[in-house]
């Protein structure tokens, strides 16, 4: 049994909607329909219905997605945009090639996401961006930084590739999908997301048709006209292929979703006793989809239990090992809001356990003993 156990199985997945990709990918092939294809416009227009916004304009990946975001916007060179301090490379990578400032700012130990405590610590005249980064499928507490970010007149680019069809609640009890409440969101559609496609993806989304507007014409070299190139512009295409991968998995997302909380509720029930461990946390203000189900470990055993889970056959994850401030290539670029001990204390504890939809009871009770016996015993 233990010989089974994959971080994600997409092949599993794949087997049960092959004969759909197969008989898309045909009429695709057969239009030779390859780029800015039927399925393309298809995809934008179901996105836009299952998030309730105005805009959803794909790209080829999230990288970019970030990148035309932060375009639009007409930032100033050395203007400051806020980031969590612990987080993917990405947002820090397209902030410092758009020769803007990043300021990293510490997250909340709990959620592992921006804390707006520390955001109003890190306000200058010179920000004019925060990007909240939903990790792992638990949203941050964006009620708090939209306040924020009105008060002071700063745009808001929310990072929802980990986050996906999680949703936000506000004091009011209304509720919005992960990525539909700042000025723009932006997702991933990379292999290992919970909707994914087998290849790069994304896509950007407002509700502004100012930003919008611009935003079409970035993505595709300037232009809304066809060799009318009216701003500067990039390339940034999602394929048809991918697309239609997308339009098939849709359907399946909700229960998929469904799925993973199960599984994350049994590892809660399995691993609550267990001592040198803290579960992973799900605050009022977000749903958690658990893109990853990442538990802490005392520092001192973190690497040992990865080690031995291995040993296991039982795989295992380090998201991230290195804070941002720490990567070498940002160190001359950042600008610091305190110690960020936070952010480095969870790169010394965070372990990822498998949490994928096809993911049997038997396998997460296997994973969830072997944990107890290396820990407990």
């Amino acid at each position: 049994m233990s010989n089974n156990i994959k971080f994600i199985d997409l092949p599993l997945q794949y087997n049960k909607i092959k004969k759909d990709v197969i008989k898309s990918f045909n009429i695709i092939h057969k239009n030779a329909d390859y780029i800015n294809g039927y399925e393309v416009l298809k995809f934008e227009k179901k996105l836009k219905n299952f998030l309730n916004v105005k805009h959803v304009i794909s790209c080829g990946n999230c990288t970019d997605a970030l990148k035309i975001a932060i375009l639009s916007l007409n930032l100033k060179p050395k203007d400051e945009v806020i980031l969590p301090a612990f987080t993917y490379v990405s947002v820090i990578e397209v902030v410092c090639l758009l020769n803007l400032v990043p300021v990293l700012v510490d997250v909340d130990l709990s959620t592992f996401n921006l804390d707006p405590k520390q955001i109003e610590k890190a306000l200058s005249p010179k920000t004019k961006l925060i990007i909240p980064v939903h990790l792992f499928g638990h949203n941050a507490d964006m009620e708090e930084i939209i306040k924020i970010a009105k008060k002071n007149r700063i745009y808001i680019i929310e990072d929802a590739a980990q986050s996906f069809n999680s949703s936000l609640i506000f004091s009011d009890k209304k509720k919005y999908k992960s990525g539909t409440v700042g000025d723009i969101g932006c997702f991933s559609f990379f292999p290992t997301k919970n909707f994914s496609c087998y290849g790069d993806g994304g896509a950007i989304i407002t509700n502004s048709n100012a930003l919008a507007k611009k935003i079409r014409m970035i993505k595709n070299h300037g232009q809304l006209k066809k060799n009318v190139h009216e701003i500067l512009g990039i390339n940034s295409r999602l394929d048809t292929l991918q697309a239609a991968v997308l339009n098939i998995k849709l359907k399946y997302l909700k229960n998929e979703n469904l799925k993973r909380k199960k599984n994350a509720s049994i590892y809660n029930k399995k691993l609550a006793l267990i001592k040198d461990i803290v579960l992973p946390s799900k605050y009022f203000f977000s749903d958690h989809i658990y893109h990853q189900y990442t538990i802490r470990v005392n520092k001192r055993k973190r690497d040992l239990l990865k080690k031995k889970l291995s040993i296991k056959n039982i795989p295992t994850f380090i998201y991230y090992p290195l804070p941002l401030h720490l990567q070498k290539a940002y160190r001359k670029s950042i600008k610091k809001t305190g110690p960020l001990y936070i952010s480095s204390k969870l790169c010394k504890e965070v372990l990822s356990l498998p949490i994928h939809p096809w993911l049997s009871n038997n396998q997460i009770n296997y994973i969830s003993k072997s944990i107890k016996e290396i820990l407990d015993g």
